[in-house]
């Protein structure tokens, strides 16, 4: 009798585990959790990194994998919805959407900082401004000057604010170079003269360890704007300031572009970057928030 109880209990035992739902540890999707992916542009990834860190200490179970490529690279792959996430520096045209035309899901498109693009060169150069006129013409291939530019690579987004710019479908043969990193422009400008280095700001604000010692050597230039245009009556550098009130001439917005199409994780960080905490951290990083957050004082009389 007692060897029929003990069979009887293994029985219901392996009954109850074939009925047991197996555990799984995936995190519900929402605005605040789950998981999503962003393609970022690369000259950007630094202030996404410290947009992440602060939002995954908010909201611990969100997990955002991001993609830094040049610009040529990730808006393909935005374009065939292979990601439904990008941080680019322009907006897409409507030619580019078809395919989220075609699948009625409806992209957005939000600003939620303003870059300049800085031109850096040699501490040791006499020059320490310079007219967009000038630049202007160093890319057209019209210059008369000695001084060449020297890009981070030739499919970033950099240099085809410049081509697009000047208005030019092809870069001259001489007097325009690239590199393969922001790092590498730092390096090259701090080891020869003549060159102007060009990149982000917000890349030569948050440069790294590797390039520490490199800095001392380098300068930023200050820019003049072309005739009638905001920034014309004086030179400027990409100071924080000088990016809000838009006197330093080279300017670019910074884009978050969502084809979520859904209420999720993407859709709950797009929002945030525009939120006073996202605003503030863009604030704090030195580049232009989309807006100023007002200050509120509260005033209490002492009694």
């Amino acid at each position: 009798m007692r060897i029929l109880n003990f069979s009887l209990v293994i029985l219901l035992l392996f009954a109850a585990s074939c009925n047991r739902k197996p555990k799984t540890d995936k995190t519900k999707e929402t605005r605040t959790s789950g998981y999503t992916t962003l393609l970022v542009d690369e000259s950007f990834s630094r202030i996404l990194d410290a947009q992440i860190n602060v939002f995954n200490s908010d909201y611990p179970d969100a997990n955002i994998k991001v993609i830094p490529d040049n610009e040529n690279k990730i808006i393909p792959r935005f374009l065939n919805g292979e990601v439904d996430m990008l941080i680019a520096s322009r907006m897409l045209k409507p030619s580019e959407l078809s395919y989220y035309r075609r699948k009625q899901i409806p992209v957005y498109t939000d600003r939620f900082a303003i870059d300049g693009i800085a031109l850096i060169t040699n501490s040791a150069d006499r020059d320490s401004t310079i007219t967009v006129a000038d630049v202007l013409d160093l890319i057209k291939g019209t210059s008369k000057s000695n001084k060449k530019l020297v890009f981070d690579n030739a499919y970033s987004s950099t240099l085809r604010y410049f081509v697009d710019s000047a208005k030019v479908t092809a870069l001259p043969k001489q007097g325009v170079y690239t590199l393969e990193t922001n790092n590498d422009v730092i390096k090259y400008v701090a080891e020869h003269n003549d060159f102007i280095g060009v990149l982000g700001v917000n890349w030569l604000l948050e440069s790294n360890k590797s390039v520490a010692s490199y800095l001392p050597k380098i300068k930023m230039l200050a820019v003049k704007n072309l005739p009638g245009k905001k920034g014309d009556d004086n030179f400027y550098k990409p100071t924080q300031e000088n990016l809000i009130n838009g006197k330093y001439p080279f300017l670019r917005n910074i884009y978050v572009i969502n084809g979520e199409g859904r209420s999720g994780l993407g859709t709950g960080f797009a929002n945030w970057l525009a939120s006073p905490r996202g605003q503030l951290i863009v604030l704090k990083s030195g580049l232009g928030p989309h807006k100023i957050m007002p200050r509120e004082f509260n005033l209490k009389s002492k009694n």
